[in-house]
């Protein structure tokens, strides 16, 4: 498939709807419009996408141009849309086909788009962002006298963790692997015998006897939970065999295409296997030893980097997801986002985000604000020896009348009311963009989740502000 970095010469009729749909817009999407012409931004997804097939550049049917693809992504997390949405949308839209590039010809199917998103991985997607930070400097909308930054928590896309439902995914998803496996090759060798019937009952027992608190509670639970134990170690084992007979030859299939999806089922088998008996491992370590701080806890048997992370919130004490990092200038531009493999302490992030401000905006911030979580007395030298003259990250515990005074200054107590702006930045970003949750798989999709909700956010800043 020849991918081309932009769409082919536009009709006679696509010039005459371009003047009829002109003032239909909103401010900031024509401004956008010219931001999306740049360049280096189609270059790098152009050079995404030919890297998917050897000779992507000279053979094959044309494929999807690198304009196109940049533009309907980005509407999909402007609009927080699905793929089958977007491209409903664009195709009954006239403002859209053209803000997108589509014109009058065909517009992308969901899978198609979903496959090229998937090709965007997170270095181009940091790539994208950073050059669209280039083109607000550039655009004088941000000058970097500011800057805010906060932290946030991004839900990975599961059910909310317990040890029996972990166990019930881990059973499910063997035995629907094991029934491919027998649909290719026949019944020679195992016989596969569905336990899942079996596994739901005491899942649902489980669940209800869950509802009894105390000790009496507990009692209940133990002896289910051991032959919900019992039933999935016995999964496992058939699926270790199913998986052995593969490799041995017991279970095969003719032509190469069914031995490939074979031996692809056989990894699979293989991956969950392993996961499911660390849910087993550390469901006998909490709920029959009784050890409730089993380390490195699975949360999930899909998404398996998921965290729990706890950031003080009433409303939603504990999080399942990623620590994600927003970092702002002017005119409410992210100039810097990052998801953290592990949770990273907030304070040990202040130094190299203003390392990071010099090196997008060309300069250092007069103002750096931040909530108590990134205070420390070595972080605050650090700034200063830095060039920032005001670093407006409060103390909370202190205990100095001195520092106390210092925190009354007004020029401090307006850094912090010029703070609060990144708590509703997140909020926006969650709200419109989606980043309350993960849509995309693993971590390499979390952070292209992440980068192209806060690049969409840029976009409509940054053609807002050039718009006034």
């Amino acid at each position: 498939m020849i991918h081309l970095r932009r769409s082919g010469q536009r009709s006679f009729a696509e010039g005459l709807i371009e003047e009829e749909i002109e003032d239909l817009g909103e401010p900031w999407m024509r401004q956008a419009d010219k931001v999306l012409e740049d360049e280096q931004l189609l270059t790098a997804v152009y050079e995404a996408l030919v890297r998917r097939h050897p000779k992507s550049r000279t053979r094959g049917r044309l494929g999807t141009p690198a304009e196109i693809v940049l533009r309907m992504l980005l509407l999909k997390h402007i609009r927080n849309w699905s793929f089958n949405v977007v491209e409903r949308e664009v195709r009954a839209n006239l403002l859209y086909r053209e803000f997108t590039r589509v014109g009058g010809g065909k517009v992308p199917d969901a899978k198609a788009l979903g496959r090229q998103a998937r090709a965007l991985g997170p270095d181009v997607i940091k790539q994208l962002h950073q050059r669209m930070v280039e083109l607000a400097v550039r655009n004088k909308v941000v000058q970097g006298r500011k800057m805010r930054v906060d932290t946030t928590v991004v839900e990975t896309n599961i059910h909310y963790p317990t040890d029996s439902t972990l166990l019930g995914d881990g059973t499910r998803v063997l035995t629907g692997l094991m029934k491919k496996v027998t649909a290719i090759a026949g019944r020679a060798g195992t016989k596969l015998r569905d336990r899942m019937r079996s596994v739901g009952r005491r899942v649902m027992e489980i669940a209800r006897a869950a509802r009894v608190k105390g000790d009496k509670g507990k009692e209940k639970l133990q002896p289910i939970y051991r032959k919900l134990l019992a039933i999935t170690g016995r999964v496992i084992t058939q699926a270790k065999r199913f998986s052995s007979e593969i490799a041995s030859g017991v279970k095969r299939a003719r032509g190469a295409r069914k031995r490939a999806a074979l031996q692809q089922l056989k990894s699979k088998i293989d991956i969950m296997v392993t996961r499911t008996q660390q849910v087993v491992r550390q469901t006998k370590a909490r709920v029959l030893d009784g050890n409730e701080h089993f380390e490195s806890k699975l949360l999930s048997v899909f998404e398996t980097s998921t965290e729990v992370i706890r950031k003080g919130k009433a409303s939603k004490p504990t999080e399942f997801g990623k620590m994600v990092k927003i970092q702002e200038a002017e005119n409410q531009i992210v100039i810097d986002f990052e998801v953290y493999d592990k949770k990273p302490n907030d304070s040990d992030l202040l130094i190299p985000s203003i390392e990071t401000h010099q090196a997008r905006t060309g300069r250092t911030p007069h103002l750096v604000a931040g909530d108590a979580g990134f205070h420390s007395a070595k972080n605050e030298a650090k700034a200063h020896q830095m060039g920032v003259k005001r670093v407006s990250v409060p103390n909370r515990s202190t205990k100095s009348a001195a520092r106390r005074q210092h925190q009354k200054q007004r020029w401090f107590r307006q850094g912090q009311k010029w703070r609060t702006g990144c708590e509703g930045r997140i909020s926006v970003l969650k709200r419109r963009h989606g980043l309350t949750r993960s849509r995309y798989k693993d971590e390499a999709g979390m952070t292209r989740w992440v980068g192209l909700g806060v690049i969409a956010d840029n976009l409509i800043n940054i053609g807002t502000a050039m718009a006034r």
